[in-house]
C-alpha cells in the first residue's frame, strides 16, 4: 500500500482540480472545504512516505511494471519525500490565508478557476520532484509554466496580462533550452531515464566533451530562466508583484524553488560532481550566484512598490541557493537545502503580511508604512521577524542559512563568497530596516490604533505560524538537520 501513495497523491490533486468545476458558482465554501480536505490527505500521505523512506529506504513506482528504459518511473527517496512534504505544508498555510482575503483582487467569478489552477500547480510540482525521467520532467515543467501564467493573469488587469505574457515568453525559451539539452543527452546515451543517462555518461563523457558542455549549458540556462537566476530574472518582479498576494507567496516561496530542485537533480544525478568539476561548472555557478546576491539587493533598494521590492529580494536570495549548489560539496548542498526551507518560510511570511496590509489599509508603497505597526501590530511583528531573517540576524532561520553557507564556503576555500554574503546581508538591511523603522517609530502612537488588526482570522493564523517557524528553526535548526542530510546523501 505504501508504494501506491505517490500515485495516489498525484491522483488526489488532479481529482480536486477536476471536481471543483462540478460545484455551483455559489458553492464557494464547499470548494474551499473540499480543497482543504484534499490538501490534508495528501499532506498526511506525504508524512507517511517521509517516515517510511527514511526508515526503509527509497523505492520506485513504475507504471505498468515497465523498466525505466521505456516506461514512466517515479523515484521516491529522501529528497523527493522531504520537499513534497514541505511544499504541501507551506501550501496549506497559504491556502488557509487565501480563504480569508478572497484571493486578493480576483473577480468573484474566478474563485473556482483560481483553485483549479492551484491544484494543477501542485500536481505538476509533485510530478517534477517524483519523476526519474528527463523528458517527463519537461512535460511537468510545461504544465507548471502554463498554470503559473494563468494564475498571474487571472486578475484581468493590463499589468497582469503584460507580466504573464513576459513570463510565458521567457519560460518557453527556458523550456526549449532545457529540451534541447535533453535531446543532446539522448543523442549521446540513447536514454532519458536519469539513472541510465548518468551511468552511460560516466563511461563516455570524455568521448563527447563538446556535446556534454553544450547540453549542460542549455539545461542550466533553461532552468536558470525559470528559476529567475540572475541575469535571467527579468520576468520575476512584475509577475510576483502583480499576482494576488497568496499567489505571490506560492510563486516566490515554492514554484521558483521547484525549478532549483530540478537543477539539483540534473547536476548531481545526471552529470555528477566529477564531470561538472572537470568542466569547471562549479566556478561559473558561484560567480553567477555572487552577482545575483549583490545585484538583486541593489535592484530591491530602488523600488517604491513593496511587492516589487520583495520580488527583487528573491533574486538575491536565489543567489544564496545557487552558491550552495555551485560549491558541489555535501556541506554546500545541505546549506542550499536549508536555505530553500528558510527562504520559503520567510518569503511566504513577507508576501502574506504585505497582502494583509493591502487588504486592510489599501497601501503598497514603502513610504506609506509610517506608524502602521500601531494599527496592525501582529502582522508587522511577523513582517519584522521575516525581514530580520532575510538580513541574517541571530535567532532567525535566515541567520542559520547564511552561517551554513559561510561554513561551506570556508570549507571549500572560497573566502571571497563569505565577504559577498556579508555585503548582501548589509544591502538587505538597507531596504528592510527603513520599512520597520517607519512602521514602529514614525507616526503618533495610538493614532488610529484599534488593537489587533481587523483582518479575517484565516489570514492572521498562517502569518503567525510562519513567524513562529522562522524563530523556531533559528533556535532549533537541528530539528530538520537529519532530513536535510538524508536528502543530500541521495544526491552526493
Amino acid at each position: 500500500m505504501i508504494e501506491q501513495l505517490p500515485i495516489i497523491n498525484l491522483l488526489l490533486l488532479l481529482s480536486a482540480a477536476l471536481a471543483i468545476p462540478l460545484f455551483k458558482k455559489r458553492a464557494f465554501t464547499l470548494t474551499l472545504v473540499l480543497g482543504l480536505i484534499v490538501l490534508l490527505l495528501v499532506f498526511a500521505s506525504s508524512v507517511v512516505l517521509l517516515v517510511h523512506v527514511n526508515s526503509n529506504g527509497a523505492f520506485y513506482y513504475r507504471f505498468g511494471n515497465y523498466t525505466g528504459f521505456i516506461g514512466i518511473e517515479l523515484l521516491i527517496d529522501s529528497f523527493s519525500v522531504f520537499f513534497t512534504t514541505f511544499i504541501l505544508f507551506l501550501t496549506i498555510l497559504i491556502y488557509i490565508y487565501s480563504c480569508g482575503d478572497a484571493t486578493d483582487g480576483i473577480h468573484e467569478k474566478e474563485y473556482g478557476r483560481y483553485y483549479i489552477l492551484l491544484f494543477i500547480l501542485l500536481f505538476s510540482m509533485f510530478g517534477i520532484i517524483y519523476t526519474n525521467d528527463l523528458f517527463n520532467t519537461y512535460v511537468f515543467m510545461e504544465i507548471l509554466a502554463i498554470t503559473t501564467c494563468s494564475i498571474i493573469s487571472i486578475k484581468r488587469k493590463k499589468e497582469n496580462y503584460t507580466a504573464s505574457f513576459r513570463y510565458v515568453m521567457l519560460n518557453e525559451i527556458g523550456s526549449l533550452s532545457y529540451l534541447f539539452g535533453v535531446a543532446l543527452l539522448y543523442m549521446i546515451t540513447g536514454y532519458t531515464n536519469v539513472e541510465l543517462v548518468s551511468t552511460t555518461l560516466k563511461d563516455i563523457w570524455h568521448i563527447y566533451p563538446s556535446n556534454i558542455i553544450i547540453a549542460i549549458g542549455f539545461m542550466v540556462v533553461g532552468i536558470g530562466i525559470k528559476a529567475a537566476i540572475f541575469p535571467f530574472h527579468i520576468w520575476l518582479p512584475d509577475a510576483h508583484s502583480h499576482a494576488p498576494s497568496s499567489s505571490s507567496a506560492i510563486l516566490s516561496a515554492i514554484v521558483v524553488k521547484v525549478y532549483l530542485l530540478i537543477m539539483v537533480k540534473v547536476l548531481f544525478r545526471v552529470f555528477g560532481v566529477d564531470i561538472l568539476q572537470a568542466l569547471n561548472l562549479p566556478l561559473i555557478l558561484m560567480i553567477i550566484a555572487g552577482f545575483g546576491m549583490i545585484m538583486g539587493s541593489f535592484f530591491a533598494l530602488a523600488q517604491k512598490d513593496v511587492k516589487r521590492m520583495l520580488g527583487y529580494s528573491s533574486v538575491a536570495q536565489i543567489g544564496y541557493i545557487v552558491l550552495g549548489i555551485g560549491l558541489m560539496t555535501y556541506l554546500g548542498l545541505t546549506a542550499a537545502f536549508f536555505h530553500i526551507i528558510s527562504h520559503g518560510l520567510m518569503k511566504a511570511a513577507l508576501f502574506l503580511c504585505v497582502g494583509a496590509i493591502i487588504y486592510y489599509k489599501k497601501i503598497r508603497n514603502v513610504d506609506q508604512f509610517d506608524g502602521i505597526a500601531y494599527k496592525m501590530p501582529l502582522t508587522l511583528v511577523v513582517f519584522s521577524i521575516a525581514a530580520l531573517g532575510m538580513i541574517g540576524i541571530p535567532l532567525t532561520s535566515g541567520f542559520i542559512s547564511k552561517l551554513n553557507l559561510g561554513v561551506a564556503a570556508l570549507a571549500s576555500g572560497q573566502i571571497v563568497f563569505i565577504v559577498i554574503i556579508v555585503i548582501s546581508g548589509l544591502l538587505n538591511a538597507m531596504y528592510y530596516l527603513p520599512i520597520m523603522i517607519s512602521a514602529f517609530l514614525k507616526g503618533k502612537k495610538g493614532e488610529g490604533s484599534s488593537g489587533i488588526e481587523k483582518i479575517p482570522k484565516t489570514m492572521l493564523f498562517p502569518i503567525l505560524i510562519l513567524g513562529a517557524l522562522i524563530l523556531f528553526l533559528g533556535i532549533y535548526p537541528s530539528i530538520i538537520a537529519g532530513l536535510l542530510e538524508a536528502a543530500a546523501n541521495t544526491l552526493m
